[in-house]
């Protein structure tokens, strides 16, 4: 939990206990609510200025009608 919560990748983290699978390494790991909001915070949408309805964005629709 401490190398977790340092902020260091769950898959290392497996890798340096020995653990085939990281469904073991898993077991071990809980995520606490300091955790829980460093991770909203980091997926928190900032606005930018206004934005138009995806229809409107000429270049947006051009680039969907070529697919």
């Amino acid at each position: 939990m401490h190398l977790l919560r340092a902020g260091v990748d769950i898959n290392t983290i497996r890798a340096w206990l020995g653990h085939a699978s990281l469904a073991t390494t898993n077991v071990y790991a809980e995520v606490d609510l300091e955790m829980k909001a460093k991770a909203l915070a980091n997926c928190e949408i900032k606005e930018e200025g206004s934005q138009k309805p995806y229809r409107e964005d000429k270049g947006l629709m051009d680039f969907l009608r070529s697919l």
